[in-house]
C-alpha cells in the first residue's frame, strides 16, 4: 500500500527546506535505506507471510517471508533488506531460484519472470542466522534474550529506528505497507508467542508449537513483533465507538493479579482517545497489551508493556507537576500510537514528529478528558522543561534520518499552542478526529499534515510550522509596559511569523498580534494588572521604558 503523491511531495518539500536542515555526513547505506529507489518504486507491497522458527538455546532464527506485490511499472530488479549477521539463503519465484546482489544490507533481486503492469506476483525469501542482540531495548534494535523469575525463556523483538530488517527480510522503508500479513512463529511447546493481529491457530508438532497470527489491516514493518514467554492470558470486551473491541492481555505467570488491577487503565485510555481521535483504528485486529522486559513500544495491535505495573514512567512524573502520576505512562503513550504511528504513519522517518508529537500530546489530552483542561495545561507546560532545542524536529529526507528527540515534548507543546490559536475545543477535537479519517491507514508527509491543519483551522500555518519544526529558535516576545500601553514585537523568528497570543488584563482575556515590527496595545484604564498566558510556547523579555 503506497501513495505516490506523498513521494512527490516529500522530495520537493525536502529540497525546498534544505536551508533549515543540519549538515551531516550520510553513507551510501543511508541512501539505500532512506530513498524510494527505482528498485522499490515499481512494486506495491500487498501481503507478507513471515514464518520464523526460534532456536532459543542457540539464539538463532530460521524461516522465510512470502511477499506478494502488485506491479506498477515494468521492472526486473526488486530491492529488499536484511541486516547481518542474518543471511538470505535462497529466493524462489514460481519454483525458480533467483539470483541476487548484496549491497550493504540491501539485496537486489533479479527477476526472471516478466513483470507486467497490474500483475499480482509473489516470491519467497528464505533466511537464517544469529540476529543482532539488542543492547538497550527498545532504543536499540534486535532480539532480547532474557529469563523470567521462574527461569523460563523470555524472548522479544524491537526494531524502531534501526529497521525491521534487523530480524526479518522485508521492504524496509515506511512509505509502503502490506495490506495484510500472516505471522507464524515456532517456539518450544512450553512457551507462547504473542504477535500482531488475531490468533488464527496453534499447531503442535513434536516439541514445538507454531502460533499463527493474522493482521487484517495495513501494518508498518517496525510494528511487527514477536514476544515469546511463559505467558498467561486474560481478556475483556470494550464497548467502543465501532461496537465491541476485543482487548487481550498477556503477562508473565507471576504477574497475573497485579496486571488485572493495573490494566484497568486500558478502558480509561480507550474512552479518552476515542473521544479525541475517533474510533480505535484496528477493531478487526483487536487490542493487545503484552508484558516485555523493557519499557514498552507501539507495536500495532500488540502494544508492549514493561512499566512495572505502576503509574508514571517507571514511577516517575516526567512533567514534574504531579499529574504524571495520575496514569500509567506506557499504557497511555504507547497506545496513543495506535492512532499516530500505526493508523497514520510517516512516509519518511524525517517526519517522525507525526508519530511522537501527537502521541506525546495524547498524554495531556488523556488528562484533559479525565481531570480537566487545567490538568492538561499544567502537564504540557511541565514537560516543556525537558526540551533541549539541540536541532530541528524535522530530520533530513531520503537518508533515514530522524529529527531531534524534541519531537516528543516540543511536539506536544507545538500542538498545545495550536490549540490555543483555535480557541474552539469542539473544532480542535474535530480536527484530530478528522486527521484519523482523512489519513486512515495511510502513510503521509509532514507537509500533508501541516496543510490539513491549515485548511481546517482556516489559518496559514506555514510560518508557524517552519518556526517550530524546522528551526531550534523559540519565538521571543520583547515588550515594554507603562501606565498607558503594552508595546511588543517578536524577535528570534522566521520570516512572516506573526502568531497572536492571549494576555490577561485584570483577569480578562485579550489578544495581541505581534510581528517583527513594534506594535502597541493601549490600556483603557489606569492601574492594570497584566499577565501572559503560559499555554503559548514562546519566551518573554521585558525591556525598560526609556
Amino acid at each position: 500500500m503506497q501513495l505516490y503523491k506523498s513521494i512527490i511531495i516529500i522530495f520537493l518539500f525536502g529540497v525546498q527546506l534544505t536551508s533549515y536542515a543540519q549538515k551531516e555526513d550520510f553513507t551510501h547505506q543511508d541512501t539505500l535505506r532512506g530513498t524510494i529507489t527505482p528498485e522499490r518504486a515499481w512494486w506495491d507491497l500487498t501481503y507478507y507471510h513471515l514464518s520464523v522458527k526460534v532456536n532459543i538455546k542457540k539464539k538463532t532464527l530460521s524461516g522465510s517471508n512470502l511477499i506478494k506485490y502488485k506491479v506498477l511499472e515494468p521492472h526486473q530488479t526488486l530491492q529488499i533488506e536484511l541486516q547481518e549477521p542474518l543471511k538470505i539463503t535462497k529466493i524462489i519465484q514460481e519454483k525458480n531460484e533467483l539470483k541476487f546482489k548484496k549491497d550493504g544490507y540491501s539485496y537486489f533481486i533479479q527477476l526472471d519472470k516478466k513483470q507486467s503492469v497490474n500483475d499480482i506476483n509473489e516470491l519467497t525469501i528464505f533466511y537464517e542466522g544469529t540476529p543482532q542482540e539488542s543492547k538497550n531495548p527498545p532504543w536499540s534494535g534486535g532480539l532480547t534474550w532474557k529469563k523470567d523469575n521462574n527461569g523460563n525463556p523470555w524472548v522479544v523483538t524491537t526494531c524502531q529506528g534501526i529497521g525491521a530488517s534487523i530480524w526479518w527480510p522485508n521492504k524496509d522503508h515506511a512509505y509502503d505497507e502490506p495490506d495484510s500479513m500472516l505471522i507464524s512463529v515456532t517456539v518450544p511447546k512450553n512457551l507462547t508467542d504473542v504477535s500482531n493481529g488475531r490468533l488464527r491457530s496453534v499447531i503442535e508438532k513434536g516439541n514445538t508449537k507454531t502460533f499463527n497470527w493474522f493482521v487484517s489491516n495495513p501494518i508498518n514493518n517496525y510494528g511487527v513483533n514477536m514476544n515469546i514467554g511463559d505467558y498467561v492470558h486474560f481478556n475483556e470486551v470494550y464497548k467502543g465507538l465501532n461496537d465491541d473491541l476485543a482487548c487481550d492481555y498477556y503477562v508473565l505467570r507471576n504477574n497475573l493479579e497485579v496486571a488485572k488491577k493495573q490494566f484497568k487503565e486500558v478502558p480509561r485510555m480507550l474512552k479518552a482517545f476515542e473521544h479525541w481521535f475517533g474510533p480505535y483504528p484496528f477493531y478487526k485486529d483487536g487490542y493487545k497489551l503484552v508484558e516485555v522486559p523493557y519499557a514498552g513500544m507501539e507495536h500495532q495491535s500488540s502494544v508492549t508493556y514493561g512499566n512495572g505495573f505502576k503509574n508514571g514512567y517507571w514511577g516517575r512524573d516526567i512533567s514534574g507537576t504531579g499529574w504524571g502520576m495520575k496514569f500509567d505512562f506506557i499504557i497511555v503513550h504507547e497506545s496513543g500510537h495506535e492512532w499516530f504511528a500505526n493508523n497514520i504513519t510517516h512516509v519518511d522517518v524525517a517526519d517522525m514528529w507525526i508519530h511522537e508529537g501527537f502521541t506525546s500530546y495524547s498524554e495531556s489530552l488523556f488528562l484533559d478528558y479525565h481531570f480537566g483542561t487545567e490538568a492538561c495545561n499544567e502537564y504540557v507546560q511541565g514537560v516543556r522543561e525537558n526540551i533541549g532545542n539541540d536541532r530541528p524536529i524535522i530530520g533530513t529526507y531520503n537518508v533515514h534520518h530522524e529529527g531531534s528527540g524534541d519531537m516528543y515534548n516540543k511536539g506536544s507543546n507545538i500542538l498545545h499552542t495550536l490549540r490555543q490559536l483555535i480557541e474552539d475545543d469542539a473544532l480542535w477535537r474535530s480536527i484530530l478526529t478528522g486527521l484519523n479519517k482523512e489519513f486512515h491507514h495511510q502513510t503521509v508527509t509532514s507537509k500533508q499534515v501541516e496543510d490539513y491543519l491549515s485548511e481546517k483551522t482556516g489559518k496559514d500555518l506555514s510560518a508557524f510550522f517552519n518556526q517550530y519544526l524546522r528551526t531550534t529558535k523559540i519565538p521571543k516576545l520583547e515588550y515594554i509596559i507603562n501606565d498607558e500601553a503594552l508595546q511588543f514585537r517578536y524577535v528570534n523568528v522566521v520570516e512572516n511569523f506573526d502568531m497572536p497570543i492571549r494576555i490577561l488584563i485584570n483577569e480578562k482575556e485579550k489578544w495581541i498580534f505581534p510581528s517583527e515590527n513594534w506594535n502597541a496595545f493601549n490600556f483603557e484604564e489606569k492601574g492594570i494588572n497584566l499577565s501572559f498566558d503560559d499555554n503559548f510556547y514562546i519566551e518573554y523579555k521585558g525591556l525598560p521604558d526609556d
